[in-house]
Formats: structure tokens, C-alpha cells, sequence
């Protein structure tokens, strides 16, 4: 009676846990189609406004001044902007993070390393095993940035920089490339780099382009713009993937859930059967006996 009673109690806690967890599925899925709309409108122009800010910085380099954040030095400071969630219940997502942040450390271990970190989980690593943290990133919250606070961050790395406070920075962040897959990618953000290559046109004609206003001065404002729109994306691609990591996980753990309750609606009734076999022997067993 008591085994019954337990299976019972078991089978509607499981039930209870599937209704929690594919509801958090669909909640994941809602927000990770916002997320992939944001990630995905984003990426084209991050890429082409990247092509042009390299190639308007071969012109540059090529002059007797460096542009600040094309500077190459040979200082041993690394930033590292490391993006993470800010909830678990997503998987590997954080966990495959880590993974190349060791890897990256390693490779890196002659360096002075500084972290700025966006997403609680990331900072509770860097809290936890004693790392140099350079800025924790919180406000406002990963989910709810915008372009405006993306502006902000890029400003602020811009800054660290171009006053020394490190030589380069390097992102490691989680890259969305589909709904099934989504891959942990480490680049170097600063300094940045220019293409030699000279333009061309479709008649393999070297092509010079007119340029209103002048060079300098697209230039001054098209590489702010650039490091915006590229640390946006990078955050937006960022949450695409943990939400894609949460639902996915989400809708295995509702299938278990559903598989386990499918075991033990077996065993329960399995019990249950040979309970009344067992209360039908004792009753024809009373029964020869008084006849």
C-alpha cells in the first residue's frame, strides 16, 4: 500500500516538473525567435561596415600617424570581454564558454590579463577563481540591452584602449549559426586590423572612390560606429544561442520527464494488479477454508 501510495506521489511530482520545464520551453522558443531576428538583421551590416572600416584603414596606415585603435604594441596587457548568461538551465552553453576561455588563458598565460564581464555566470567564475576583473558589465541586465547600451560598452572598451590600460582585447563569446548549432569563438576585437588588398572593379580596374566628406573624417566616424554595431551583434548572437542552448534543453528534459512518468505509470499500475491478485487469493483461500 505504502509502495503504491509512493508511486502515486512520484508520478505527479514528474508531472509537475514536465509542465515546469515545457513551459520554460516555450518561453525559450518565444524569445529566442526576438532574439534571431535582432542577431540576424545585424550581422550584414556589422560584416560590411567591418570591410569598409578595414579598408579605409590601409589608406590610414599608410600615413605618417596611426589611428589610436589600429595601434599594435608590444605590451603584455590583454583585456578579455567574456559574454555568458546571466541563468543557467541552458545546457552546455556556459560550460562550453569555459572550456575556451581555458584554452585561450593557456595560450595566453605569459600575458597580464584583465576580464570584462557581461552575464552573472561569467562573473561568478571570475569571482570564484580569483581573476583580475577589469569591469563587470551589468546595467541593464543582457536581455533587456539595447543598441544605445551596446554604444556604451564599445565606448568604455574604446577607452581601456587607447589609455594603455590593455594592449588588446579579445572576446570569447558564443557565435549562432543555426537553431542546432551555435559554436564558442574567440577573435581579437582591438587593435584593429586594416586590408591591403586594393579594391577593385567588376573591369579589374583598380576603383578610387570619391569620398564626401574626406577620408579623415568618414573615418573618425565610421570606426566608433563600427565597434557599436559589431559589439551589439556579438551580444545579440549571444543570447540567440543561450536561448537556442535553453530550449533545446528544455525539450529534453520535458521528454525524460514525459518518458519517466510513462515508467513509473508501469510499475504503478504493475503494483496496483498484483495487489488485487493478491487480495483475490486471500479471499478464495477464506472462502475454501470456511466451506
Amino acid at each position: 500500500m505504502a509502495n503504491i501510495r509512493e508511486l502515486k506521489v512520484r508520478i505527479k511530482s514528474v508531472g509537475n516538473i514536465r509542465q515546469i520545464t515545457r513551459a520554460m520551453e516555450m518561453v525559450a522558443t518565444t524569445k529566442l525567435r526576438r532574439f534571431q531576428d535582432r542577431a540576424v538583421a545585424s550581422g550584414p551590416y556589422s560584416e560590411e561596415i567591418e570591410k569598409l572600416v578595414q579598408s579605409l584603414g590601409a589608406s590610414a596606415l599608410s600615413g605618417d600617424q596611426v589611428p589610436p585603435l589600429f595601434q599594435e604594441r608590444a605590451g603584455k596587457k590583454t583585456g578579455i570581454l567574456l559574454i555568458t548568461s546571466d541563468r543557467g538551465l541552458c545546457g552546455a552553453y556556459n560550460a562550453n564558454i569555459f572550456s575556451l576561455l581555458r584554452k585561450v588563458m593557456g595560450e595566453l598565460k605569459e600575458r597580464e590579463l584583465h576580464f570584462y564581464v557581461v552575464g552573472k555566470k561569467g562573473y561568478s567564475l571570475v569571482q570564484k577563481q580569483g581573476y583580475n576583473l577589469g569591469a563587470y558589465l551589468s546595467d541593464p541586465p543582457l536581455e533587456l540591452i539595447g543598441y544605445r547600451d551596446a554604444a556604451t560598452i564599445s565606448r568604455f572598451l574604446a577607452e581601456e584602449f587607447t589609455s594603455g590600460k590593455v594592449d588588446e582585447l579579445r572576446v570569447v563569446y558564443t557565435r549562432f549559426l543555426s537553431m542546432a548549432k551555435y559554436q564558442p569563438t574567440e577573435f581579437k576585437l582591438l587593435p584593429l586590423s586594416a586590408e591591403k588588398a586594393a579594391q577593385q572593379d567588376d573591369g579589374g580596374f583598380q576603383s578610387h572612390p570619391i569620398l564626401e566628406p574626406s577620408q579623415d573624417v568618414i573615418f573618425e566616424r565610421l570606426v566608433p560606429k563600427y565597434l557599436e554595431t559589431r559589439i551589439f551583434n556579438l551580444l545579440m548572437e549571444s543570447l540567440t544561442s543561450e536561448y537556442a542552448s535553453r530550449m533545446v534543453s528544455m525539450k529534453s528534459a520535458t521528454d525524460a520527464a514525459g518518458e519517466m512518468q510513462a515508467d513509473l505509470r508501469k510499475v504503478f499500475n504493475r503494483a496496483r494488479q498484483e495487489r488485487i491478485t493478491t487480495e483475490l487469493l486471500d479471499i478464495v483461500g477464506g472462502a475454501e477454508a470456511i466451506s
